[in-house]
């Protein structure tokens, strides 16, 4: 059997200025809800709002530059289809490592 590794501790600064993001006017109960880790909101902020690198990010997260990649792809994708379907954005806590 193959275990895979644990996952590394993800260090996330940033604040949180709500715990959702929907459209107006439509109640939470009527959307569907995408669920936004934290460490992918991170990886949005530190890379699209701070402008740093890939490398950047993931030096100041404590991973690996290829990890912050994965993680910003899916990050966006999230976003994207919360924007195009009109759906909520959850944001939710990266579950504790092994």
């Amino acid at each position: 059997m193959i275990v895979p590794r644990p996952k590394k501790l993800r260090f996330c600064q940033g604040g949180l200025c709500g715990r959702a993001f929907k459209p107006t006017r439509v109640p939470m109960a009527e959307l569907v809800h995408i669920p936004l880790l934290q460490d992918e909101l991170e990886t949005l902020r530190l890379c699209d709002l701070e402008g740093c690198t890939q490398e950047q990010a993931g030096q100041r997260m404590g991973i690996s530059r290829g990890t912050v990649q994965r993680i910003l792809t899916t990050a966006r994708r999230k976003v994207a289809q919360a924007l195009v379907e009109g759906a909520a954005l959850v944001i939710e806590d990266v579950p504790e490592p092994d």
